[in-house]
């Protein structure tokens, strides 16, 4: 039986913006299909729907819209002024993309512009590269959030955005306001490497303590203090500030009064909401893993049946020997062997506390992980 030949992706146009819109770009690898960044946009924006669903993508959910026609590309909205057109071709319809090499599906994505009024501030932490890309002033309310989104969604799929690029391929935006500096950043997988587990099942610190040993000999738990030793000596016959003329009676019988307030607080019974457990990698720095309950929750997580009234936060989370060399766009081989071995770390942590409360697993982006994409 003869197999059917794909249809070809129509190429990109050179202008869908009008002059309060920006543009960007998000070109993905061979391997990625158009429903992972849907499934993406819906991690991020509540509003995400089909406008226009691409003909080749099957099940998709049309409340409002429509299929799209021979040589259409789709429109997934991501609120009620941004969107997602395509996929398209890795070429421009006339002009060339600046895309990297490798690249098969190209999405154009269409924001409201949205400035701050100043350039980026020099010498800061820019992970991602977004003062170059942005280096008359960085984008700010909703193009700030679609950015962000557009930025670790190329990190998730080993894809790229090229951003604003509304000048460059529209000469009336152009004119309007410059070419836009359209700069391609090509976010590191790597440099994400805290994950969360989201589950209804809490675990006491000692069973969660057990759990981790598996993982790593060095865990501890982080619950420990100093005992309480009172009120220091002699306070209660102290002015509160010089100059101060309470009776000293008065004072004498309102920290007796307190004290007797901590008293019964320290004789209750200790109700615990959070606790966490860390482990010391030495020159890698350490690893933690902080757990309590939220009620601000992940998108996906949110709408699942456990999670109505809230649910367990188990967030692991590497702390770098050095703080500011892991915030930067291209950080020291040294630091980046270390992020290497405690990103390993983390990922096993996080498979292990999965495999005892359940759950979802969403990386710093809040996307979701299946288990076996932990390794």
């Amino acid at each position: 039986m003869a197999r059917s030949t794909p249809t070809p992706l129509p190429r990109l146009p050179r202008s869908t913006t009008q002059g309060h819109q920006a543009r960007h770009l998000l070109a993905v690898p061979d391997d990625v299909m158009v429903d992972e960044v849907e499934v993406l946009a819906l991690s991020r924006f509540g509003g995400t729907r089909w406008d226009v669903v691409p003909s080749d993508l099957p099940g998709a959910d049309l409340p409002a819209g429509r299929i799209a026609g021979p040589g259409e590309p789709g429109v997934l909205r991501l609120s009620r002024h941004s969107h997602v057109i395509g996929p398209y071709a890795p070429q421009g319809d006339g002009f060339e993309l600046g895309v990297p090499g490798g690249t098969a599906m190209v999405f154009d994505v269409v924001t409201p512009r949205e400035r701050w009024d100043d350039p980026p501030y020099p010498g800061g932490g820019d992970r991602d590269g977004l003062a170059r890309a942005f280096p008359g002033a960085l984008p700010n309310r909703e193009e700030e959030r679609v950015v962000a989104w557009l930025v670790a969604a190329a990190r998730r799929l080993g894809g790229s955005v090229r951003l604003d690029v509304a000048g460059i391929f529209d000469p009336a935006e152009a004119t309007r306001r410059g070419a836009g500096a359209g700069v391609v950043l090509t976010p590191d997988p790597g440099a994400s490497v805290d994950l969360t587990v989201w589950s209804d099942i809490w675990l006491d610190p000692q069973a969660a303590h057990r759990v981790l040993q598996a993982v790593h000999p060095r865990v501890v738990l982080a619950t420990q203090g100093a005992d309480y030793q009172g009120p220091p000596a002699g306070i209660a016959e102290k002015p509160l500030y010089p100059g101060e003329k309470m009776d000293p009676d008065l004072r004498r019988e309102l920290h007796a009064r307190a004290d007797d307030v901590d008293i019964a607080a320290l004789q209750a019974p200790v109700v615990l909401d959070g606790y966490g457990l860390t482990i010391d990698l030495g020159h890698d720095g350490y690893v933690t893993v902080e757990v309590n309950g939220e009620e601000v929750l992940p998108l996906l997580v949110k709408e699942l049946p456990w999670a109505g009234n809230g649910a367990i936060c188990y967030r692991v989370v590497w702390d770098p020997p050095d703080l500011h060399e892991a915030q930067m766009e291209f950080p020291q081989p040294s630091l980046v062997v270390a992020r290497k071995r405690a990103s390993d770390l983390v990922g096993r942590v996080a498979a292990a506390l999965h495999r005892a409360v359940g759950g979802e697993i969403a990386d710093e982006a809040e996307f979701l992980l299946a288990p076996e994409d932990l390794g």
